[in-house]
Formats: structure tokens, sequence, C-alpha cells
């Protein structure tokens, strides 16, 4: 336990922010997107082209933290056991015994996640969900903190498969890694001419500016957030609306507009308010809902965006005074 205030906690994250900008220069509101991940218990998909430093970005956050991280690369070949375990039989004894899969960590790293068939990707199931692993009748809990920061390549990308809606549920936000500006990218520049080597993170100077108990701590008081019932049926309204959308063939589940409301906590959190406001709703919703719509295949053909959506929803919703 830690008798840290709140605004300590904050300033806690915050480290954690400027430590991550150390290795990685122009992604500060995909930084921000994995922290309110993690307070809210939840999982992110960074997508972006390969080359915009995204499993660099998690490593950084991985070592800002200090907990223990794991990098499973998915590939075609990949199989179910790989990721949450199996049973080997030791000649020795001359029995079954598990042996842990890489999913048994605080940070899982699943790199280039869609790159690897849905049925190796339902391997991720149950961990992400329930935070536990069953194998041969057997239940095992997962470490506390447990967060999944999963990689792709956006879908057009040659040998690449779409994410089964079930696996795209389980992620609470997925954040768009986007190539940096030319201001960013000429930092990026400096740093490596200057000698950075992003596979030596320790050389950069990064190193863990956060406890475990500041990171359980955080996480309560973000869960604490208080949510006004006027703010709670704007939630409802615009779930609705994306039901209702024209351009929708499948809007928002229940579970949505709960992952809506924790990631709008966290984000409320770390700016200080000790209530959630519209503002907050509206901010957290397309990295929260993106994942989670599906076009008709009329809108898609017009190219027509999720996120632009997501903006026309919010304009028309009422929003509570």
């Amino acid at each position: 336990m830690t008798d840290a205030s709140p605004d300590q906690l904050r300033e806690a994250m915050h480290r954690v922010r400027l430590e991550v900008g150390k290795a990685v220069v122009g992604q500060d509101g995909t930084v921000t997107g994995l922290l309110i991940a993690l307070l809210s218990r939840g999982h992110v998909l960074l997508e972006g082209v390969p080359g915009v430093a995204k499993t660099l970005l998690v490593r950084a956050f991985s070592t800002a933290l200090g907990l223990d991280t794991k990098r499973i690369q998915f590939t075609p070949d990949l199989m179910p056991g790989d990721v949450s375990g199996s049973l080997i039989y030791d000649a020795k004894a001359g029995e079954f015994e598990f042996r842990a899969g890489p999913v048994f960590t605080n940070i899982v790293l699943a790199d280039e996640i869609n790159r690897t068939p849905p049925k190796t990707q339902a391997a991720l199931l149950e961990a992400m969900e329930e935070r536990q692993v069953s194998s041969d009748g057997v239940t095992r809990a997962l470490p506390d903190p447990f967060l999944v920061a999963a990689t792709q390549n956006p879908i057009e990308h040659e040998g690449t498969y779409t994410l089964p809606e079930a696996q795209l549920d389980r992620f609470l936000l997925k954040l768009i890694v986007d190539v940096p500006p030319r201001d960013a990218e000429l930092a990026v520049l400096r740093r490596h001419a200057s000698g950075f080597d992003p596979r030596d993170l320790a050389a950069a100077g990064l190193a863990r500016v956060v406890s475990a108990d500041e990171i359980h701590a955080a996480q309560r008081a973000a869960a604490s957030v208080t949510v006004a019932d006027d703010v709670l049926g704007y939630v409802v309204d615009l779930a609705q609306a994306t039901r209702r959308s024209p351009s929708v063939q499948l809007g928002v589940s229940p579970r949505a507009a709960t992952a809506l409301l924790a990631a709008s906590k966290a984000w409320a959190w770390l700016g200080g308010y000790p209530a959630i406001t519209p503002d907050h709703i509206q901010t957290m919703l397309v990295p929260t809902w993106r994942h989670r719509i599906r076009l008709r295949p009329d809108a898609e053909l017009e190219g027509v965006s999720v996120d632009a959506v997501l903006a026309s929803v919010v304009q028309q919703t009422r929003v509570p005074i």
C-alpha cells in the first residue's frame, strides 16, 4: 500500500510519460492512451504502418513502469499453446506438467497480432477478459496488473488477417500510430545520429519511475471518479445512436458503453477532475469505439470511415446541461 496523495499519483503517471519520451518522440497521445488503459485495467491495440515505433513504444512504457514484460511475435505458424502454455510430459516424473506460456506476465507485447490466424488470436481471449488461463481443467491466475498491448499493421497490408469481433471487443482502446510530423522525425534522426540504440533502453537512460503500489493506488483512484446520472444517460444515448446510424450495420454493445465509461474515468482522473463531464466522454469515444463498429458494405464502398461516423454521432446527440 502507498500513502501517496492523488496529486502525487498523477505526478507519478506524468513521470512515466517523460520517461517514455526518452526513447519515443512525437507519440504523446499514444502514451496517454497506454496510461488510460493501465488505469482502467484494459488493453490496447496499436495500429500503424511498419516502422512508426509501435514496439519500441510498448517496450519503453514497460521499462518506465518496471513491470515484467514478454513479447510474442505473432506469425502464421504460431500455435495457441505457444501463447497461453501447454502440457508437457515429464519422463522423469512420469506425468504431464503445465509449462506456462509468455502470457504469464504483467505486460504482453503481442507484436503484429493480425499476422496469425484467428485460432491463435483466440488464445488471448480468456486471458484478456478473465485474467486467467484454463488448461486441462485447471485455472491459473495471471499477474496483476495485466495488460495486453498488441500491435497490428493496417488490414490492407499483405499477409494480414482481420481480427475477430470477439477479439477486438476485448481491447479497451484502438490507437492509431501515425507517421510523426517533420520536427518529430528530425528529432528521431538526431537521436540515432548521436548513437541511440532502440535495442538498449538502459543505455538511453530509461529506468523504472513508478512503483507497483503507486500503479495499484492510481487504478483505484481512477475507478473512484464519480459519474452523474445524466452523464450515464449521455453514454447510453451515444451507444443507441450508433445502432440507428444509416451507415452502421452493427452498433456498439453494452460492453462498449462500460468501456467508454472506464476510459473516461481514467482520463478525468489524469486531468484532476473528481467527476466525468461530457467532454471526457467525447474525447474518449472514438478510440474506445472505433474498433467495435461494423459499417454497412455500401458505406465502406463510398469511403465512409468509422471515425467520421462516430464524429457525426457525437454531433447529433444532445449533450446534458
